[in-house]
């Protein structure tokens, strides 16, 4: 059904000889303008004629009528205004919603968390004991762990967990966001860049979790939209077995002769994350080490996880990645590092609470469990300064790794420009993304 612009601007359409009569609350003018004075409030006329011209065409009043140019009609402002700019018109004729800065609202202040995490338990039970959450990753199954531990932490409560890719959760966020229907209470996601901007619409619930107050400032929003949770980083990952007379060092070690054909890396262009170490190891070693690498014949694919599937796989030959993330623990056959020379991706996995989530006392109960201490002692490196590492965590703490930088991935995400420039100039050296998504092609 066509739209005339003048239902858009709530205007209704208007025949060649008809008139429409609007008030404009404008100022008086001054009294020697050439114009008449208006005052405030006074009704002026806009009478139509035919036009065949389409478009919002505005001619600024002067000494000229001011008029509007539409897809139907042309109106013509009977009445002389002197230097009024059409916009102001415009929305006092239409009554147009229009774009604002949501801090403008001010009140910005965040809710903090005065409750026990018992007390706030019982609030998600009577809320209904449901909480749902679209998280970031590239297997179905990969929060199966989390699932499992917040339920059996919180009798009676149910963790609705939904695992995609965040460049497409992001997406579909902002979906519930312009239809108005929001479903989703707590999304945690590495396009770092979205929180930002959902949190300037005044899509985020300000609410500062318990914890919050310990977590690195660099990873949370002063207005608590926003916070890290965890961290995430890749690893120099290869498989003894298959390997069992190769060391990895650095990332020039993937060039090694004994590595041709037997490497597998996430496409740089399916994935941010990914995207940026390829941007911090050309930053090192320069375009000559990706066309050393692609020389080594190495197999892309989608998803992160899919790298560590197939190097485990006794029957392929894939053998070492640097675009996949193993854990801290010890796994059978399978050897990592970080390297020393050029920089690594790590970066903290962020959180949020949509401000009209359907369950907010669930979400509320989620956050605090994931900034719990014990569960940041058992994630890695914890995102709390007050959390201490793990005995058995191999190791050294975050601020003494020189070779990473967590906070700088979102700086890099946020320039999206120059990622997606980086992103087709390494397409067209790799080629576009090949397969089904990561979810759902049983690698």
């Amino acid at each position: 059904m066509h739209t005339s612009y003048n239902q858009k601007l709530g205007l209704p359409d208007m025949g060649p000889q008809e008139t429409l009569r609007i008030s404009i609350p404008l100022p008086p003018a001054p009294s020697k303008s050439p114009c008449p004075v208006f005052t405030p409030g006074q009704t002026h006329t806009l009478t139509g004629s035919s036009s065949k011209q389409g478009g919002l065409v505005p001619n600024i009043a002067g000494s000229a009528p001011l008029t509007f140019l539409t897809s139907r009609q042309h109106y013509t402002l009977s009445t002389m205004l002197a230097s009024v700019r059409i916009s102001v018109l415009l929305l006092l004729a239409a009554r147009s919603v229009i774009a604002y800065d949501a801090g403008l609202r001010f009140k910005s202040a965040p809710e903090v968390e005065s409750r026990t995490t018992e007390e706030i338990y019982q609030a998600a039970l009577d809320e209904g004991g449901v909480v749902t959450c679209w998280h970031g990753g590239d297997e179905a199954n990969q929060q199966e762990f989390l699932k499992q531990a917040f339920e059996e932490r919180f009798p009676g409560m149910t963790l609705n967990l939904t695992v995609d890719l965040s460049k497409y959760h992001d997406g579909r966020i902002d979906q519930q966001l312009a239809d108005g229907n929001v479903y989703v209470d707590s999304v945690i996601l590495q396009t770092l860049h979205d929180f930002p901007r959902w949190a300037s619409q005044g899509a985020l619930l300000n609410y500062a979790p318990l914890g919050f107050e310990a977590v690195e400032p660099a990873y949370k929003d002063s207005a608590a939209a926003w916070y890290g949770v965890f961290h995430v980083m890749w690893q120099l990952i290869w498989s003894t077995s298959k390997l069992p007379n190769v060391e990895i060092a650095e990332f020039d070690d993937f060039l090694k002769p004994e590595l041709k054909n037997k490497l597998v890396l996430t496409y740089p262009n399916d994935d941010d994350a990914v995207l940026f170490a390829f941007d911090l190891i050309m930053q090192e070693y320069g375009i000559e080490w990706l066309d050393a690498l692609l020389a080594q014949n190495p197999r892309w694919v989608r998803g992160t996880a899919t790298p560590m599937t197939l190097m485990m796989t006794a029957n392929q030959t894939e053998a070492a990645t640097f675009t996949s993330f193993s854990g801290f623990g010890n796994i059978p056959g399978v050897n990592w590092t970080i390297p020393t020379k050029a920089q690594f991706v790590s970066w903290p996995q962020t959180a949020a609470i949509l401000k009209d989530a359907p369950h907010p006392e669930g979400a509320k109960l989620l956050h605090a469990f994931l900034l719990s201490p014990e569960r940041q002692q058992a994630g890695g490196w914890p995102v709390r300064r007050d959390v201490p590492l793990a005995d058995d965590f191999p190791l050294p703490g975050l601020d003494e790794v020189r070779s990473t930088n967590a906070t700088a991935f979102g700086h890099w995400m946020a320039d999206r420009s120059r990622v997606e420039r980086l992103r087709f100039w390494l397409e067209d050296r790799i080629g576009t993304a090949q397969g089904l998504s990561p979810l759902v092609d049983d690698l």
